[in-house]
């Protein structure tokens, strides 16, 4: 088992920026070793939809959406991913989740991003 903690969230004004963390922890020696880490968003009433990954080079991936304004990075513990928001938009309000593969998917418990105009 995985569990994904993520923290950062919070309310902030359209043009602000925030950074969402997410530490990763394997309950047992026998959890495979952490995959690729990502973060997704869900807005109300809408589908979750992905945000960004980060690669084993350390190399982001992002969605048109947030490109150019969004950043992930790894912490020095690799098991710590960050997204680091910046041009915060009404539209980026949501649930960001924290997900992460080992073996099978793992998802953490959300934090809530909220962008007022």
């Amino acid at each position: 088992q995985v569990q994904l903690v993520e923290s950062g969230g919070g309310l902030v004004q359209a043009g602000g920026s925030l950074r969402l963390s997410c530490v990763a922890s394997r309950s047992a020696e026998t959890t495979p070793a952490l995959g690729p880490m990502a973060w997704y968003r869900q807005a109300p009433g809408k589908q979750r939809e992905f945000v960004a990954t980060i690669g084993p080079s350390d190399t982001g991936d992002y969605s048109d959406s947030v490109k150019g304004r969004f950043f992930i990075s790894r912490g020095n513990e690799k098991n710590t991913i960050y997204l680091h928001m910046n041009s915060l938009k009404p539209e980026d309000t949501a649930v960001y989740y924290c997900r992460v593969f080992a073996g099978t998917e793992f998802w953490g418990q959300g934090t809530q991003v909220t962008v007022s105009s």
